[in-house]
Order: structure tokens, then sequence, then C-alpha cells
């Protein structure tokens, strides 16, 4: 195996892990504990649950580093191709979106601090703590909006560089730059046009799924030997 094929690998390998573990906290967990529009009994869904949301919480945190070793992996699996394209895909895919999550985890930290019962938050009334407590989680979900912008951005140069690789097939780097769209397209909606966010969102969820098919050809064919490559 060459080292290119083994680069390749390892990023579908970190790749996938993300893929699996991604959905837990920025999916699953808000969908259990949030109840749209009803503060008491989200705040009661996390008392009893508390656990689930930290969960979602070492999610986040262990996806987005995991993040940071994937960006690196393609920086080197094509800086061969463009230096300057594999450049942008690191700022875009780790040095920016990968701050902002793992700052806006502070939010559903504080969302469990409001619940914990604590002396000091004792001058608050309880319906006061559940709106607090919901607060902080939509604002988690508001934070999850500005990083997708990010998620959507990286997937622009990645995309060219698989095309302009030569040893992936073209089709996948223009499915990366569709599923990319389609996060950009989801994220301002929901931002500026928060009234057709769903109708968009619904659209933009099956065109993300352009971002799958490169995991698995990294994963499972790796990529064709270069002629820089030296064979071990």
């Amino acid at each position: 195996m060459n080292q290119t094929q083994k680069t390749a690998r390892v990023a579908g390998f970190l790749y996938l892990l993300i893929a699996i573990t991604a959905p837990i906290g920025l999916m699953y967990v808000p969908s259990t504990l949030i109840v749209p529009g009803d503060a008491t009994a989200t705040a009661n869904h996390l008392r009893s649950s508390e656990s689930l949301l930290r969960i979602g919480i070492a999610s986040e945190l262990f996806h987005q580093t995991i993040g940071i070793f994937l960006v690196l992996a393609l920086y080197r699996l094509f800086k061969a191709v463009n230096e300057k394209h594999a450049s942008l895909m690191v700022i875009l895919g780790a040095l920016v979106s990968v701050p902002i999550v793992f700052l806006n985890v502070l939010n559903e930290i504080a969302a469990l601090v409001l619940v914990s019962g604590a002396d000091f938050l004792s001058v608050f009334e309880e319906r006061q703590l559940d709106a607090l407590t919901l607060f902080f989680l939509r604002l988690h979900d508001q934070g999850i909006i500005v990083a997708a912008i990010f998620w959507g951005l990286w997937l622009f140069p990645f995309g060219i560089l698989v095309i302009r690789s030569g040893f992936i097939p073209r089709a996948l780097g223009a499915l990366l730059m569709i599923a990319g769209s389609a996060y950009l397209a989801s994220s301002f909606t929901s931002l500026l046009l928060p009234r057709y966010a769903h109708l968009v969102g619904q659209v933009a969820m099956v065109l993300e799924v352009g971002e799958l098919p490169i995991i698995f050809w990294l994963l499972i064919w790796g990529a064709k030997a270069q002629p820089f490559d030296a064979p071990n």
C-alpha cells in the first residue's frame, strides 16, 4: 500500500467517526430534550436526563477534535494538488468552525448549571430558570447554524481538490460542492428567512447526503498511487 492510499484511508476512517458521532449531539439529544415552546417541559426533561445532555456535549467535543485531525490528513493528501486550496480547506474546516462549536458548547453547560439546583440560583423563580434553560439550549441551536456555514464553505475547496486530484472520481468532488451549497442555503435561510427554514432544511438534508460517498471511497478504495509516492 502506497503512502497516498494510507493517508486516504486514515482520512476516511476519521471522517466515518465524525459521521457516526456527530448526529448524537447535533440531532438526537436536542430533539429528545427540547420541547418547542415549552420551557417547563424542556427543563424537566433536562433535570431527569442530565446525562443525556452530557453525552451530547461529549459527542460534539469528540467529533470536532477528530475533525481537526481529519482536515490535517486531507491537507497531506491534497497539498500536492494545490496547496492554496488545501490551506483554505484547513482554515474553513478547522481553524474557524471548530472554535465556534467548542465555544457554543458553553450554552449547553449553562443549561446544565441552571437546572442543577445550586444555592446561588435561589434568587430566581423556577419558571425563570426554566425559561433561561430553554433560552441557552435554543442559543446553542443558533450557534450550530452559524458553524454550519463553515461546514458548507470548507466543502468547496475540498470538492475542487477532489476534482483536480486525478486520484479520486470527479463526481465525488461535485457532490461535495452540492452538499456545501445545501449547508449554506439551510444556514442562511434559518438566519435570514426563518419562515422558510423548515422547507429549505428538508431539501438541504437530502443534498447534504452528498458528503457521504467520499467517506466510503476514502475508507474502502483509498486513492490511486501518484508518481511522487514512494513504495513502502
